[in-house]
């Protein structure tokens, strides 16, 4: 087998996000990162991921951050390297669908503070949810990375996916990321997706994966040969596992072949120096548990993102029933199934997952449906991709007149001038409108505390809630990938 491109393969790394919120649940502070931020800058990467997913939350409810300024200061800090966010459409980065004049000016403000690149993605794959945030990112000069929620179902086929990255393009993408949340695409079948991708689409072409599996690393060299154009890895301090493969593994791997990457790992060396003690502290704190580096097949069995399973434990403590794991394991491709097997990523994975978790742990399949469940059949988060099992729909009390055939944003009313309204006391910006949009249960506490520095610090807002229906506070850490 051979290359199929000879151009040099471009890396984003995940060092200062995905990285750190796939091992550490996103606590890694800005004083962590700024000491590095020079080496990283001369290394010659295609774009560093470092905003968006579970950061924008875990700076004001966990580390007392404002998450403008620590987009502001890496962008003073990273003069010369694109950085790039991660960007749920409708939801931005929260849990529910924002009308489309938060979405734009939430598009606005992070290209205004620094980003130069929009990874905009769907957890239904329902493109109607990303049309706002192409649009916006493209009217302030940002870049559109339009992205395919990558899941295997018997709906999900390759021809799938390439139909829906041909959509994307025509829609404005300037490329098209395969995010693959859950570490499912396997190395033959990244060949045979990158290679029909790029005989169809003319953008750019970035995969996204994580090694929860173990096999990340052989499904970015088979990438690599089909003829990816950027792939996402992580300096090693804080690869593997549920993160992305190594950055210096996969430069060392390329060197001398037609997909060199050109990158110095001396230089990746100089900042992995830094970030290995970035690591231990965290290990210490206990924000880094050592399980988290270790391949889990379960992924490729139940199809369940390895930040997920953490969780689901975590519910089932909660209720007395850790004894019913393994069922409720095995129950979650089962709702996957009747909800019209949607992908497994943030808000989906918490809705089916909780789903799963009651009907086990009441003893009676659908006796109980939280509010996020009904909304989703309803057709609130979008289109699901395949048939709904219309019997549970109906124990959802859900009538097919009631369910939602258009945009769900179009029923949304414009937002923003309510916001401004409801927080002109305590906001200073109009990011700070935008933070308390988004978390208006963390945000005001935090900006409390920033504007009056002689109060104490909050209280740090729980990461789980131990009620198992508030799905939109379980998986906040790990899952938002």
């Amino acid at each position: 087998m051979e290359f199929l491109s000879n151009k040099p393969l471009l890396i984003t790394d995940t060092i200062l996000r995905d990285a750190h919120q796939s091992q550490a649940a996103t606590r890694m502070r800005l004083e962590d990162m700024l000491p590095a931020c020079e080496v990283l800058d001369s290394i010659g990467y295609y774009s560093l991921e470092c905003w968006g997913g579970a950061t924008f939350d875990s700076c004001m409810r966990f580390l007392n951050e404002d998450p403008w300024e620590r987009l502001r200061a890496l962008r003073k800090a990273l003069p010369k390297t694109k950085l790039q966010m991660l960007f749920r459409g409708q939801n931005i980065l929260g849990y529910k669908h924002y009308a489309d004049d938060v979405v734009d000016a939430f598009c606005r403000k992070s290209i205004e503070n620094g980003i130069d690149i929009i990874r905009i993605f769907d957890a239904l794959n329902d493109i109607r949810n990303l049309e706002q945030a192409i649009k916006s990112t493209k009217k302030y000069g940002g870049q559109v990375e339009a992205t395919l929620s990558y899941t295997i179902s018997p709906i999900h086929s390759e021809e799938y996916f390439v139909k829906l990255a041909k959509e994307l393009e025509e829609m404005g993408a300037d490329a098209i990321c395969v995010k693959d949340m859950a570490n499912l695409l396997l190395p033959m079948d990244a060949y045979s997706l990158v290679k029909h991708l790029k005989e169809t689409v003319s953008v750019p072409i970035h995969l996204h994966t994580h090694n929860t599996t173990g096999t990340g690393d052989m499904v970015y060299l088979m990438a690599a040969m089909a003829g990816v154009d950027i792939v996402d890895t992580a300096l090693s301090p804080m690869a593997n596992g549920t993160s992305q493969p190594a950055t210096e593994s996969l430069v060392a791997t390329l060197k001398g072949t037609p997909r060199d990457t050109g990158l110095d790992l001396g230089k990746m060396s100089e900042a992995a120096k830094h970030f290995r003690k970035v690591a231990a502290r965290l290990q210490a704190e206990g924000s880094l548990d050592p399980k988290v580096l270790h391949v889990d097949t379960n992924t490729l069995l139940y199809q369940v993102p390895g930040g997920m399973l953490s969780n689901l434990i975590s519910q089932l403590k909660q209720a007395g029933k850790e004894d019913q794991y393994y069922d409720v394991l095995a129950e979650i491709p089962r709702v996957r199934k009747d909800f019209g097997y949607p992908p497994l990523v943030t808000p989906s994975s918490q809705i089916v997952g909780t789903q799963a978790v009651m009907n086990v742990i009441t003893g009676q399949r659908y006796k109980t449906f939280p509010k996020e469940s009904k909304a989703m059949l309803r057709g609130e988060y979008g289109k699901l991709p395949g048939e709904i099992n219309e019997e549970v729909r109906a124990k959802a009390g859900i009538a097919p007149e009631d369910v939602i055939t258009c945009r769900p944003a179009d029923l949304l009313e414009p937002e923003l001038e309510k916001y401004r309204a409801e927080y002109k006391d305590i906001a200073k910006s109009e990011e700070d409108i935008l933070s308390l949009a988004l978390f208006p249960q963390v945000a005001p506490k935090f900006l409390d505390y920033r504007d009056n520095p002689h109060k104490e610090e909050p209280a740090a807002a729980p990461a789980a809630a131990a009620d198992p229906n508030a799905v939109r506070e379980l998986y906040v850490e790990d899952c938002s990938h």
